[in-house]
């Protein structure tokens, strides 16, 4: 699905304006839901790490820079994800040698490199799986808005060029439930790039405000040196593949031409070959996310390069604040 229009901030109009009163059903029903939910509470610390909004923010990346610092603090991490737009419901371990994006959805493959990750349609059953295999902690990638496991600390991440949008629940906009309500769960903000949207300002004016994590998108060197000063034939199937394309320019890459399609778009051999034949044609580089490589047809990903990102948080000191608190049970 590609986000209207409307859904971004500064606009709305008629449509978004008609649909308010089904915003308002939708962030009432997810408050009632959370509400009347009774969670798990697993024996081990539940880190989630979610959004406002429907679309991509940054949380995988999020997710992984976490468990790479869990590990080197000693902790034994496991990623938890529902496994979106793949067809197991789990639990289930991911194995990246023999599983597939149809099989397991794009993020867990990503998940999978840096921590043991499961994916569970029921999160409170992915994480007494992941308890049982040996994890001292957990890490669930989305799930804010899930009742069904108990967390330890919620994060919750934000892009700064995009904000909460127009402000409206879904469908009037992409607010999963009401900002005022969401907040008052989360124990901090990961707030990512540049605040376009006055979000540390809207934040601040809260009563108790959640401290606010900045954190930044950094190429990976690799990616950078292979891909600098090329042509390059860019398509993405994210959220927001205007980053993508973005982030391309500002690493010195010339974009000869953009594709975008919808978030967690199953791209078929034709389309990749597409791709692939439209890029030797002009003496380029066929580019794609690492999101979207997983996603290709697997004799055709050597064909396709990708631009790889890790986060950076600015203040590191008051991360490991935050997961210095985390209980210790067992």
């Amino acid at each position: 699905m590609r986000a209207p229009d409307f859904w971004n901030a500064g606009q709305g109009g008629a449509t978004a304006w008609l649909l308010t009163p089904l915003g308002w059903l939708y962030a009432w029903g997810t408050r009632l839901r959370l509400a009347a939910g009774e969670p798990w509470q697993a024996p081990v610390p539940v880190i989630c790490i979610g959004n406002l909004v429907a679309g991509g923010t940054g949380k995988t990346p999020v997710a992984i820079a976490l468990a790479h610092r869990l590990r080197a603090r000693g902790r034994v991490p496991h990623l938890l994800s529902r496994g979106h737009g793949g067809r197991e419901a789990g639990p289930l371990l991911v194995d990246s040698a023999h599983h597939h994006a149809i099989d397991v959805g794009d993020e867990p493959l990503l998940l999978a490199a840096a921590a043991p990750t499961w994916i569970a349609r029921n999160r409170a059953a992915g994480a007494r799986a992941a308890v049982a295999a040996g994890a001292d902690c957990i890490l669930m990638d989305d799930g804010f808005q899930n009742p069904s496991l108990a967390k330890d600390l919620s994060l919750i991440v934000i892009d700064g060029s995009y904000g909460f949008g127009n402000g409206r629940a879904i469908p009037a906009g992409p607010l999963r439930e009401f900002v005022a309500a969401g907040l008052a769960r989360a124990d901090a903000v990961v707030l990512i790039g540049e605040d376009r949207h006055n979000v540390i300002e809207q934040i601040a004016a809260r009563r108790q405000a959640p401290p606010i994590l900045r954190a930044r998108v950094i190429p990976d060197p690799d990616s950078v040196a292979a891909l600098k000063d090329r042509p390059v034939v860019a398509f993405a199937g994210i959220a927001r593949p205007e980053r993508f394309f973005a982030m391309l320019e500002s690493i010195g890459c010339r974009v000869l031409s953009r594709h975008a399609f919808a978030d967690h778009h199953p791209f078929s051999e034709a389309e990749a070959i597409a791709m692939v034949d439209a890029a030797d044609r002009s003496g380029a580089v066929a580019v794609t996310t690492a999101k979207d490589h997983v996603r290709l047809p697997v004799d055709l990903r050597r064909q396709v390069s990708t631009l790889t990102i890790t986060h950076r948080f600015d203040d590191e000191a008051l991360l490991d604040q935050l997961l210095d608190r985390l209980p210790e049970r067992r």
